[in-house]
């Protein structure tokens, strides 16, 4: 017995020591939070993923039920995980984002996106942490942003980062609504941290702001009526009863985010790399109109904006166009209608179809060729206008 409460206490020691090192490690490497929980966290999270999936909730997203078993549960994705390390990286905006929705004029990029890809800066700093965890541990070690099959909202609530609000994203004490997550799987015993309890109580600001009504109810969103998922994971035209929803949205929305009230005690990001460009905090829908395949990429070099590619990026700034009353955009929406891919040139003619007198657009709609396309056709239906041949 004497024995083995030694092995126990040099246990405890050993789990301590590595637990402060790798806290240690992300406050020096950029982080703002660091917390740990155990792989059978989330007992409840394949049976909420499932009825997710059943409803179609998930849209298009056809690799959240592809991924589902590892998704919902840790140790399906790797076996061998004893602890996993959770952590949080603030990129809060200096001031709120929702203030550009009224300059119709102006493309609204989402928060996270307006500097360069969280995912790299994230995994970056992960991986050197990781390294030297591994070193000093003599353990395994994987980590995870993002685009991984991880349930990283529900593990930083039982890690104690925050909690998953109504809007299902996580929300934080110290920092609001604006945390990016990773994680770091290992194979070492470490001390876990409380899970966080929900602070949210009588509260539905989250809900009243979404601009869709993208939340049946609390708790619960269904992404095919969330602007961000229609921005930027669905492809193909957007239903037409959601586009004026959509106002200037060109890549995801923070309506939700930003609604929050915690937030009145989040502060800036201090990390350079997600503090925006100037060029994205507010671009002119005049000059994303012009933008060719080859000058969308640089343009959008390094951000995450570039993954959605330049066809479904212009979708979004016709659909923007549609909504500005902006009469200065119409040539760039006539020239859009002669575009290679068919989801600009129906975008473009819904965008006209809003923005020139009905007499207008019949007159326009008489000097450009016959589509063929069965999704432009319908476009033209829509706003009116006959383009079949008789």
């Amino acid at each position: 017995m004497p024995g083995d409460a030694v092995r126990a206490e040099n246990q405890g020691r050993k789990r301590s020591t590595l637990t402060a090192f790798l806290k240690s490690e992300a406050a020096d490497k950029g982080f703002d939070i660091c917390r740990i929980t155990k792989p059978d966290a989330i007992p409840e999270a394949p049976a909420r993923l499932r009825q997710f999936l059943a409803e179609g909730a998930h849209g298009t997203m056809e690799w959240l039920a592809e991924t589902a078993e590892r998704r919902s549960d840790p140790r399906v994705l790797w076996s061998n995980v004893r602890s996993i390390v959770m952590f949080g990286m603030n990129y809060g905006p200096e001031d709120d984002p929702r203030a550009i929705l009224s300059r119709r004029e102006r493309g609204a990029i989402s928060v996270y996106a307006q500097n360069r890809d969280y995912h790299d800066v994230v995994k970056g700093r992960l991986k050197e942490i990781a390294t030297r965890f591994a070193a000093r541990a003599g353990e395994d070690v994987k980590v995870f942003v993002d685009t991984a099959p991880v349930m990283e909202k529900p593990l930083a609530e039982k890690a104690g980062i925050g909690w998953q609000g109504k809007h299902t994203n996580l929300v934080s004490r110290e920092y609001g609504s604006w945390l990016f997550l990773g994680s770091l799987f290992t194979t070492a015993d470490l001390d876990f941290d409380e899970p966080e309890r929900d602070h949210c109580g009588s509260c539905r600001a989250c809900l009243d702001a979404c601009p869709t009504g993208a939340f049946p109810a609390p708790y619960q969103i269904d992404a095919r009526r969330c602007i961000s998922y229609l921005t930027i994971e669905h492809k193909g035209p957007i239903e037409p009863e959601l586009r004026p929803l959509i106002g200037n949205r060109i890549y995801g929305c923070d309506d939700c985010l930003a609604a929050c009230p915690w937030n009145k005690f989040a502060r800036s990001a201090s990390e350079m790399k997600l503090k925006p460009r100037d060029d994205l905090k507010e671009p002119e829908l005049n000059f994303l109109l012009t933008l060719d395949d080859a000058a969308f990429r640089t343009f959008f070099s390094g951000s995450p904006v570039k993954r959605i590619g330049r066809d479904r990026f212009v979708r979004n700034a016709l659909i923007a166009a549609g909504n500005s009353g902006e009469k200065g955009l119409i040539p760039h929406c006539k020239a859009l209608v002669r575009d290679a891919s068919p989801t600009v040139r129906g975008m473009a003619i819904w965008a006209l179809s809003r923005l020139l007198p009905r007499d207008e657009l019949v007159a326009f709609a008489g000097q450009c060729e016959l589509e063929t396309d069965n999704d432009v056709l319908s476009e033209w239906e829509m706003a009116g206008v006959s383009r079949c041949m008789s």
